[in-house]
């Protein structure tokens, strides 16, 4: 028998978190709201073990293979992943607020309202910012240092983390947030939030249009080329991406795409699989829009400041993200959790909005590797 993917094990969650919320027992929905005390504690305590253990061999990573094209690919993937962190937030900023207003009475901070049965504080080692400095100091050392051991017992820790990713807080993701729903309902909040995620949902999948728009101009005009030919030569990459939701397992699709649009083997061969896991910005975009939504929900400071410096602890976070359905908002938890001052419960929100819409991310990707794999062939050999 197959076996069900993420994404509609989620839907399944909050949909039965919806319907099982208006005739549940108090008792019951404390059982769930304990299990998600004690979820969220695991959680909080693994946020500064996943930044160290996938930022920091991933730094060391990029750091070992000096060159002009990899820095060029990098600052270039960076750059575009921060312009759409900054177009989510100003068309956020201009359109959501009115969005939220039109539906009163919705919070974040008072659900779930119900007290779990008992409480287990399980404390982080690090604060976020302690761990982010720390991975910083650990890749850079690496990667000038090619420390053997250090560097094999960094890959071996990145291994853990994302086992543990995989292995048990995935898997337990949709238990976790089905409680969060059942606690909504419980406390009739839900279909609140529920009709802004909907509005919400229809301006994220506009702007991902428009990212992939800008890329191919761009694109298409750095190298004299139709940049709408160029953006329907990668369609089969965007649809195969549409189907599997990762950027790793389209590799292949894109590469084949990206040498139609005539980057040359060379480049195309070092800039898809480099950009699968730098070039982030449908997810960049998806993370902002959702966080924005949660902080206006939740009343929680929103101002471009803020903003900028979640967006680009974000874009660095999000290089390290694992290769699992998901990974993105994973590694988004410690910016959210240590710059924006998220709890347990807005993680949650956050996490099944992402899901939700982690294919069409995963589509705004890998097809906008194909542009940057473009203006790359050009600008790397000028002609």
């Amino acid at each position: 028998m197959k076996k069900i993917g993420l994404l509609p094990r989620i839907v399944i969650a909050i949909v039965l978190g919806v319907l099982i919320g208006n005739v549940l027992p108090e008792g019951w929905v404390r059982v769930f709201v304990t299990f998600n005390y004690v979820f969220s504690q695991f959680l909080g305590f693994l946020i500064p073990l996943i930044i160290i253990g996938l930022v920091a061999p991933a730094i060391a990573d990029i750091g070992r293979s000096a060159g002009k094209l990899l820095l060029l690919t990098v600052g270039l993937a960076y750059a575009d992943t921060i312009i759409a962190g900054l177009l989510a937030f100003f068309t956020g900023t201009a359109l959501f607020p009115a969005m939220i207003d039109a539906e009163p009475s919705i919070t974040v901070e008072n659900v779930p309202k119900l007290q779990p049965y008992f409480l287990l504080d399980i404390p982080p080692i690090l604060d976020v910012m302690a761990a982010l400095v720390s991975s910083f100091v650990i890749g850079i050392g690496i990667a000038y240092t090619d420390s053997p051991t250090l560097k094999k017992g960094c890959a071996e820790f990145r291994i853990i983390i994302e086992k543990t990713i995989a292995k048990a807080i995935i898997p337990l993701l949709p238990l976790y947030i089905f409680g969060i729903f059942l606690g909504m309902t419980y406390v009739g909040e839900v279909y609140h939030i529920l009709l802004v995620f909907g509005k919400i949902i229809c301006i994220i999948f506009a702007l991902h249009i428009v990212i992939l728009i800008y890329e191919y101009l761009i694109a298409g005009g750095l190298a004299r080329k139709n940049p709408l030919r160029l953006l329907l030569n990668m369609l089969p990459a965007y649809m195969t991406a549409l189907g599997t939701s990762s950027s790793a397992a389209t590799i292949p699709v894109t590469l084949r795409q990206t040498k139609k649009n005539g980057v040359s083997d060379e480049i195309a061969s070092f800039c898809v699989p480099l950009c699968a896991t730098i070039h982030l910005s449908g997810s960049m975009m998806k993370i902002t829009c959702c966080a924005l939504t949660v902080c206006l929900i939740g009343g929680l400071p929103h101002d471009l400041p803020l903003f900028i410096h979640f967006i680009m602890l974000l874009g660095v976070c999000m290089v390290a993200a694992p290769g699992v359905p998901g990974g993105a908002v994973m590694a988004a938890l410690g910016p959210m959790a240590g710059v924006l001052g998220f709890n347990p419960d807005a993680q949650a929100l956050m996490i099944a909005l992402y899901i939700a819409m982690d294919s069409f991310g995963t589509a705004c990707n890998v097809t906008g590797d194909g542009a940057l794999a473009v203006i790359i062939n050009k600008l790397h050999r000028p002609s």
